[in-house]
């Protein structure tokens, strides 16, 4: 499930937001101005942006450009009631990907969504092709050099989320966090087992190398 930090203030704004991403199958994370929003992007797997501009502490143009400067491929939707063309040529310098004016249609709020997360390569198609393997995310497979290899669901959904973003280290605990859940007993040495389970199913697969980032977390690599 993809998560997407939603940057609002008006908190009535932000619940109708997530709702309607909920309804679409979205995990939401509430944030209600810039500076928690970079607090929450830095401890947690965030999968594209939703950005209000007009906050306290840091506003949306602000946010944009330390959001690049962290994860350059992050997808980031600016919604605003600034409607002029100066408003969304600055917020398009600052690094977003999309600008809607208040009111919103929620609908083609999810449109836009999807189609970002489409660019993101997201694949809505639930498949990803890194070089000549293919994952799948229905059947929980990688596919290389003429065989089927079959991962385990938990450790396919962590292989899946560090080759979507294969410039991106995650920590250990972004990874516990979003595939074990906040609240499990389980200790993060857990991720370092699958982590090394992973590079054994995938030790001859000549597209995708997992790397340990010293005291960080892991990153997926293209060979």
């Amino acid at each position: 499930m993809f998560n997407i930090l939603v940057v609002e203030d008006d908190i009535k704004l932000n619940n109708i937001y997530c709702s309607a991403l909920q309804s679409n199958s979205y995990n939401t994370i509430q944030a209600l101005d810039g500076e928690e929003a970079l607090d929450i992007a830095a401890e947690k797997t965030v999968d594209l942006v939703i950005s209000d501009i007009m906050m306290p502490e840091v506003d949306g143009y602000e946010l944009t450009k330390e959001l690049r400067e962290m994860y350059p491929e992050l997808p980031i939707l600016m919604i605003s009631a600034k409607e002029g063309f100066e408003d969304k040529r600055y917020g398009f310098m600052a690094g977003i990907d999309d600008y809607m004016v208040k009111p919103v249609d929620l609908n083609e709020m999810i449109l836009r969504v999807n189609a970002l997360l489409r660019r993101a390569k997201m694949v809505t198609e639930r498949k990803l092709t890194i070089g000549g393997t293919v994952l799948n995310y229905d059947t929980y497979t990688a596919e290389y050099n003429g065989k089927t290899v079959e991962i385990p669901q938990k450790e396919f959904l962590v292989l899946y989320k560090l080759m979507s973003y294969p410039s991106r280290t995650f920590t250990r605990r972004q990874l516990m966090d979003e595939f074990w859940g906040y609240d499990t007993d389980s200790e993060e040495r857990t991720v370092d087992v699958h982590i090394n389970r992973l590079r054994d199913r995938l030790r001859d697969c000549p597209d995708i190398e997992i790397n340990t980032i010293r005291g960080l977390g892991y990153r997926g690599v293209k060979k």
